[in-house]
C-alpha cells in the first residue's frame, strides 16, 4: 500500500482492497491528495483507509485528504486536515484528467503482466 514520506502525492484511480494496516500512510509532515479512489475496506480487522505515523503537533500540520472516492464493506477515511491545501500544481504537460471512482474496471481491463521475451519486445 502507498505511504508518502515528506513532499507531495496525488493519487488517483487506484483500487484499494484488502489492506491489513492502510491503504494509504504517511509520516514526516507528506502532504497527500486522494482522487477518485476506490477502497473495499477488508471483511475483518482495520476499515480505515488512512495511517499517520507522528506526534499529535506534527499531525496536525499535514495536508491529508480524499475527494471522489467510493468506499465499500465499511471503509473509512476519518481524518481529513488541511482540506483542500494539498493541490499539485501542474504545469500544462503534467496536468492529468481524472475518471470516477467507479471507472476502475474500465481503466484496467487491459493491465496485468507483460508478455516479453528475447524474441518479443514489449
Amino acid at each position: 500500500m502507498l505511504r508518502v514520506r515528506p513532499g507531495l502525492a496525488h493519487v488517483a484511480n487506484d483500487l484499494y482492497q484488502g489492506w491489513e494496516q492502510y491503504a494509504i500512510g504517511g509520516s514526516m509532515r507528506p502532504s497527500i491528495k486522494s482522487e477518485a479512489n476506490f477502497f473495499i475496506a477488508p471483511k475483518l480487522g482495520n476499515k480505515e483507509v488512512t495511517w499517520r505515523q507522528g506526534s499529535q503537533a506534527e499531525r496536525a500540520s499535514w495536508k491529508f485528504y480524499s475527494v471522489g472516492y467510493v468506499f465499500e464493506n465499511g471503509a473509512s477515511f476519518s481524518i481529513q486536515t488541511g482540506l483542500g491545501g494539498a493541490k499539485p500544481h501542474y504545469n500544462r504537460d503534467q496536468f492529468f484528467k481524472v475518471a470516477d471512482a467507479r471507472s476502475f474496471g474500465e481503466l484496467t481491463s487491459s493491465s496485468g503482466v507483460l508478455r516479453c521475451s528475447r524474441t518479443l519486445k514489449c
